[in-house]
């Protein structure tokens, strides 16, 4: 059974950092392409950033130069590191894993940053 747990979230201030990790099991993750969501209250989901094999694909223009989507096949894992955090970047944060016609998503994991 496929499944994706996160992990990382939490309270921070603004400016500091934190990062997200997204273990996946039952899937075929080095084949997998991953991304980050996250919503806001009241604002639609939006993409933060998605990498296909070892290369950054696409990032959302708020986050670049300071949040970075890696992947450690080994571990069937991914990361959001997110630096410099702002307290619009507060929002439930959600892994995303799409592989052979099939998508998965991860429970989400709550990120605030207070000012």
């Amino acid at each position: 059974q496929a499944q994706l747990v996160e992990s990382g979230g939490g309270l921070v201030q603004a400016g500091g950092s934190l990062r997200l990790s997204c273990v996946a099991s039952g899937i075929d993750f080095e084949m997998s392409a991953l991304a980050w969501y996250r919503q806001a209250p009241g604002k639609q989901r939006e993409l933060v950033a998605e990498i296909y094999g070892s290369s950054v694909v696409r990032s959302s223009d708020s986050v670049k130069g300071r949040f970075t989507i890696s992947r450690d096949n080994a571990k069937s894992t991914m990361y959001l590191q997110m630096n410099s955090l702002k307290p619009e970047d507060t929002a439930v944060y959600y892994c995303n894993v799409a592989t052979w016609g099939n998508e998965y998503w991860g429970q989400g994991i709550q990120v605030t940053v207070a000012s």
